[in-house]
């Protein structure tokens, strides 16, 4: 330990000489922010950047859940049909299709702090406007602003995994998953006392919350020293690499930090290079199907306990109308979610953590993509399961386990995909992912909100069908990213 100090004053004094573009002296050492963030090792600036980082979770888990919890409301208020009660669902994730590009290539650009602080201030923004929505249209319109908002989260976890050493990324990342399972159980709970006692417009104001407490406490996370060097700003990087190294207690590197800064930046024609152009295109396709499957049970879920679908159950978990009432013939039918209905959300929610001790053994001892083939192969045989006729709780039980191994999957493909990609077009890559996924997640609503009314059997099939695909097209992937260095 009192080498520290020693080396530190170095790195000091290596740092003056040090000119932006200038080669060191010969036979000065060198080393890179790869080195610089194995040598420091975790410790408890890592701590805190995974508290707050992994509490964007939190926020966008409220608002994309959001939907979820208010659709039975607004179908009553605004007399809504299935196919406008699915539009809603869609066009959030057409809003965020379509950010999670741009905000991808800015991101690159800009950087990811820039861009993160961004997300937030317009997602808080347009979801209080939510609040006074006054009619359906303005309520889809700034809906799909707040998708776009929500759409640069995905930086929260670039972030992450930019200053995290290689070992712990495969422990770590996956726990984030419980800050997205918070979020999920708080807004459940929230609604469960708030829609029936002031309203669902007050429920949309509360669910703001989050993300603007989470705007004041970004100042302390920097930006990634990877994106700073690879934009040839090494005084920046140096800077933040010495700040992390004194809050773990730790040595810098001995030497000069030393890494060309790179040219080209975020093109998506790199997306597409020879090199990465198969792994691209499966890592999109696992993508859409996982948002399909995702968004497909939590959409699914809402619909089973409204409407009362599954063949077995006892009776409706909401408030029945009556078999022969003009609400219960009425296409825009009027059945909000009772204390039960509620009830069973929270424990098919509480699902998703169930399997992530099983995620983070699988995802650092049989890698990525093996991993991901079985959990996704397991989602597809659990969908079927859900035609069995059974009880309540059996229902229950079901969709417990497709919640939890839809979440296993999501969490094996972020970290593969941040994994896999250089620093200079990381952002992208999850960006152009993320837009994808959100093309499964704006079909979601219309095979579980629609569809799944007229053929259940046939909705469940095609959701089989997709996770079937998707657990091909991640055995085949041409990369293993495990125990890999990030480019």
């Amino acid at each position: 330990m009192t080498a520290a100090p020693k080396e530190a004053a170095n790195t000091i004094a290596l740092e003056e000489i040090h000119m932006e573009g200038q080669e060191p002296p010969k036979g000065q050492k060198t080393f890179t922010v790869e080195e610089a963030v194995e040598t420091i090792g975790f410790g408890r600036f890592h701590i805190a950047l995974f508290l707050i980082m992994g509490s964007t979770g939190v926020a966008e888990a409220m608002e994309i859940m959001l939907i979820a919890v208010v659709s039975p409301l607004i179908r009553c208020e605004w007399q809504l049909q299935d196919w406008q009660v699915a539009l809603v669902t869609t066009m959030v994730f057409f809003g965020y299709m379509v950010f999670s590009i741009a905000l991808g290539l800015l991101a690159d650009r800009y950087g990811r702090w820039k861009i993160l602080l961004l997300s937030f201030l317009w997602g808080a923004y347009f979801s209080l406007l939510t609040s006074f929505a006054p009619s359906y249209i303005w309520f889809v319109f700034l809906r799909t602003m707040v998708g776009g908002g929500v759409a640069g989260h995905a930086q929260g976890l670039i972030i992450k995994t930019e200053f995290l050493p290689t070992k712990y990324r495969g422990y770590m990342l996956p726990l984030t998953q419980v800050f997205w399972l918070a979020g999920s159980l708080l807004i459940i709970g929230l609604a469960s006392v708030v829609n029936p006692t002031i309203g669902w417009r007050w429920l949309v104001r509360i669910a703001s919350v989050p993300g603007i407490i989470l705007i004041l406490v970004f100042k302390f996370i920097p930006e990634s020293a990877r994106y700073n060097v690879s934009t040839g700003n090494t005084a920046a990087a140096l800077a933040t690499l010495r700040r992390i190294a004194e809050m773990n207690r730790a040595a810098m590197p001995e030497g000069v930090l030393q890494e060309p800064p790179k040219e080209r930046r975020g093109r998506f024609k790199d997306l597409i290079h020879p090199k990465y152009l198969r792994t691209t295109l499966q890592i999109w396709i696992i993508w859409l199907g996982i948002a399909f499957a995702y968004y497909g049970v939590i959409l699914a879920s809402a619909e089973l306990l409204e409407r009362d679908l599954g063949c077995g159950s006892a009776a409706p978990l909401g408030d029945d109308p009556g078999p022969d009432s003009e609400e219960s013939r009425s296409p825009c039918h009027c059945r909000p979610f009772g204390p039960s209905a509620y009830q069973t959300m929270i424990i098919s929610t509480a699902g998703e953590i169930a399997l992530n001790p099983v995620n983070i053994l699988g995802i650092n001892f049989l890698g990525r993509r093996l991993s991901l083939c079985i959990t996704m192969g397991c989602t597809a045989l659990f969908f079927l399961l859900l035609n069995i006729c059974t009880s309540s709780a059996g229902m229950t039980g079901f969709l417990f386990m497709l919640r939890a191994l839809v979440s296993a999957n999501f969490n094996t493909i972020y970290i593969y995909t941040a994994e896999v990609y250089p620093t200079t077009m990381r952002a992208l890559g999850m960006g152009t992912s993320g837009s994808l996924c959100r093309v499964g997640a704006m079909v979601a609503p219309f095979i579980s909100q629609v569809l799944m009314s007229a053929s259940f059997l046939g909705a469940l099939c095609l959701f089989s069908s997709v996770c079937v695909v998707c657990a091909i097209s991640a055995f085949t992937l041409p990369i293993e990213t495990k125990g890999r260095a990030l480019q």
